[in-house]
């Protein structure tokens, strides 16, 4: 029987590759993370500091700003720091521990869109019962709900990533330990533990799939019959906002996760995984702030309060 040597750190090669660049991606993660952190605080800030801002849909908003702030910090803090000091090693107890951190903010901020969905189709849909329907409590159950789902999926990735045993290679082609990397470099049997994660992912990607673009059917129906241009633009607007986040979620996240390996190298693997645990964080209150005049409102009301 062939030896094999069981790893119990790994390197993530991240950009190692781009030598003459570490500098400069230093330079532009580090802002990019410093932008993430304040763009999101202070939509959070604004939430729940500006009264005209205490509804349902910022509500589920400000949830949506502390998620892209703790996703953001569990992977780009550590890739700074490896661009800063070249140190590459990382244990398979902080690995795992990122791993596991990453799928269940992930998760947690897709069923969290699929909420925000139902929310927009209570405002749309049944605009005189809105209130009756989205009242605070059922909010707050909403997102108890939403964090617990999403912590127990997040749990069970992590006992099915600690089960997993690495013995060909300790190599993480990544800037940070993903999931479908650790696949790659994992050995032994774990056919078994193999299928009930792909069953338990299969299930809940398509259960926060429909949570998210079901209530839209309705939506635009509702949305057609409405008379005059104004209205329906009105109606649409609402939701142009969260469409765009939802699409960047989902995007990169499909194509990273479920797209055959073999479609796309590396550096896509690479690219993607940049573009929904960094950009996407980065990206979401930017959406929220430039299209909404109410978050542009509070800011400036806030403003002038600091400025008196």
């Amino acid at each position: 029987m062939k030896n094999q040597t069981i790893f119990s750190e790994f390197l993530l090669i991240g950009f190692s590759s781009l030598h003459h660049f570490q500098f400069y991606l230093f330079m532009i993660f580090l802002l990019i993370y410093l932008m993430t952190i304040t763009w999101n605080l202070l939509i959070f800030l604004l939430i729940i500091t500006d009264s005209h801002l205490y509804t349902p849909m910022y509500f589920f908003l400000g949830n949506l700003a502390c998620i892209d702030i703790c996703c953001s910090s569990v992977t780009t803090p550590r890739m700074i720091f490896d661009l800063k000091t070249q140190s590459l090693k990382i244990s398979m107890l902080e690995c795992c521990i990122q791993c596991s951190a990453c799928v269940f903010l992930v998760s947690t901020e897709a069923l969290l869109l699929g909420v925000m969905s139902c929310d927009r189709y209570a405002a749309i849909c049944h605009p005189l019962h809105y209130m009756t329907i989205m009242h605070w409590k059922m909010c707050a159950r909403m997102a108890s709900v939403v964090w617990t789902v999403g912590l127990i999926y997040g749990f069970f990735h992590a006992l099915y990533i600690f089960t997993l045993k690495y013995c060909d290679s300790n190599i993480i082609n990544s800037f940070f330990c993903d999931l479908p990397q650790l696949h790659l470099i994992s050995c032994g049997d774990t056919s078994i533990y193999n299928f009930l994660i792909l069953l338990l992912e299969g299930l809940y990607s398509v259960s926060t799939f429909l949570i998210t673009f079901g209530p839209y059917i309705n939506i635009l129906r509702t949305v057609l019959r409405l008379k005059g241009k104004s209205s329906r633009w009105k109606a649409f607007s609402t939701c142009t906002t969260h469409f765009s986040v939802v699409f960047l979620l989902y995007g990169a996240a499909f194509v990273n996760y479920f797209s055959p390996k073999s479609s796309h190298s590396l550096v896509d693997n690479k690219l993607l995984s940049v573009f929904y645990t960094i950009m996407s964080p980065l990206l979401n209150p930017v959406i929220y702030s430039l299209r909404n005049k109410e978050i542009k409102d509070a800011l400036r009301r806030i403003i002038k309060k600091l400025l008196n």
